[in-house]
């Protein structure tokens, strides 16, 4: 594992001619793997060359350095074009090949791979590359082989280690090797033991422990694989299918969505993201009608359920509210408006309301509206008349301030109501009643059914 330099400058290292090699791109991944927020400044400097490139500003070594970092940024396609106009290198060769690999083109990726060990790129890495291509050729004999010819320092790598795995795990009909299942986690754990972050190690024993079964461990595994640079394509489809298993599906939207942005032709992902969608979609409308259910019980749930005291009981059912449904339709204003309804009744009724979520006055939107009377069948003369305001009718203050709790505005609001609707109001008695009978004679007007 690469060290990190906190010195190290991203943006200088993409933008500015000067060394750039082997050492400057394993700095690079270090970098991106320790503060992602180093990404967005791969992103700006990436960005920078791309408008300088249509220009033909843009030298052989700079698209060199352009096509490591839409590599590293998981633009393969991009890499592969831009790499083809580098100046020839190794290192234009090496990471070309790495693109074309993830493009699926093995055939051109082998053949870069070997120009990048002609031109001097390192061999071992050049070999893991190839076994990796034969691995995914379903040759796994071929990638061993590949595998054997590498000694020294490389095969105590997570790198190696990883592909060592990857084979030998491919190799299970294979007689000369024993136990080959095993011998993958050996080889996984002890590329562990070398890097903990090595995307390809973490990737590995995800594999192994959703093969067994250990679908959470396999999870945080498949996540760490995920937060590394350049991220696996299998990681994110692994990673993006256990969320669906748990209908976690705008995680898994997320997953799919990273591997279409980096690879746009990637019709697989395009169709598991597709899914997830949908999936995503028909969740929330699910969630979202289960949680209406919910409340529609406790809606439905009668006021005759709770210990309420019998004034509060009695004033409820006079104003006909039998369900929590129905009390929720009235504002305090309403309740305080009804006969013999207080304050302490008021408190009674929001205490039980709340320890049921609930509250006065949410459903007033569903409360039947007074009924409507059809004004035109008045004379112009009356129409004048009901758009007076109440004041008009110089009310005593025990029927104005029944007019008030009503919100009773205009001498034709009042006549929208029945008598019995005003006897229910709070104080409003049979006298009161009298009077604006007779206060609306005066005008040959009367209350709604007179």
């Amino acid at each position: 594992m690469t060290a990190v330099d906190s010195d190290f400058d991203v943006k200088q290292t993409i933008l500015l001619d000067g060394s750039f090699g082997p050492q400057e791109t394993s700095l690079l991944t270090a970098v991106l793997n320790s503060d992602a927020g180093k990404l967005d400044t791969l992103r700006e400097a990436v960005v920078e060359l791309e408008t300088e490139a249509p220009k033909g500003q843009l030298s052989p070594a700079g698209y060199v350095r352009l096509g490591v970092g839409n590599y590293l940024l998981g633009y393969y396609g991009k890499a592969a074009e831009n790499l083809k106009h580098g100046d020839g290198g190794a290192l234009a060769a090496y990471y070309a090949a790495k693109s074309q690999f993830a493009l699926g083109l093995y055939s051109e990726a082998l053949k870069n791979y070997d120009s990048a060990q002609k031109s001097g790129y390192n061999p071992g890495d050049c070999a893991l590359g190839k076994a990796e291509i034969y691995r995914y050729q379903n040759n796994p004999k071929k990638s061993w082989e590949q595998l054997e010819k590498c000694h020294g320092p490389v095969e105590q790598t997570a790198e190696y280690l990883y592909h060592r795995g990857e084979t030998v795990a491919m190799l299970l009909d294979d007689d000369s090797i024993e136990n080959p299942s095993e011998q993958a986690v050996n080889y996984f754990e002890r590329g562990f033991a070398a890097d903990k972050t090595h995307p390809g190690v973490l990737f590995g024993l995800a594999k192994e422990s959703e093969r067994r079964g250990n679908d959470e461990e396999a999870l945080e595994l498949y996540k760490k694989a995920a937060s590394r640079f350049p991220v696996h394509t299998g990681v994110l489809f692994n990673l993006g299918v256990l969320y669906e298993d748990r209908e976690m599906y705008d995680h898994a939207v997320v997953c799919y969505q990273r591997i279409v942005d980096a690879q746009p032709n990637n019709q697989r992902a395009r169709l598991f993201l597709k899914d997830a969608k949908a999936s995503n979609d028909m969740h929330v409308d699910e969630e979202v009608q289960r949680r209406k259910d919910r409340v529609s019980q406790v809606l439905n749930l009668p006021v005759s359920d709770f210990e309420l005291s019998v004034r509060c009981r009695n004033c409820l059912k006079s104003m006909g509210i039998m369900t929590l449904g129905e009390l929720c339709r009235y504002t305090e204003h309403d309740l305080l408006a009804s006969k013999n309804f207080g304050d302490q009744s008021l408190v009674e009724i929001k205490e039980m309301l709340t320890l049921k979520g609930l509250q006065l006055g949410q459903l007033s939107q569903e409360r039947p509206a007074a009924e409507e009377r059809n004004i035109s069948s008045f004379s112009t003369e009356d129409q004048e008349t009901l758009l007076r305001p109440v004041i008009d009718l110089n009310l005593s203050v025990r029927a104005r301030k029944c007019m008030h709790r009503l919100n009773i505005q205009t001498i034709g609001e009042l006549v929208r109501y029945t008598a019995d609707e005003l006897l229910k109001c709070k104080n409003f008695g049979v006298t009161s009643l009298n009077e604006i009978r007779e206060k609306l004679v005066n005008f040959n007007i009367s209350l709604r059914g007179e």
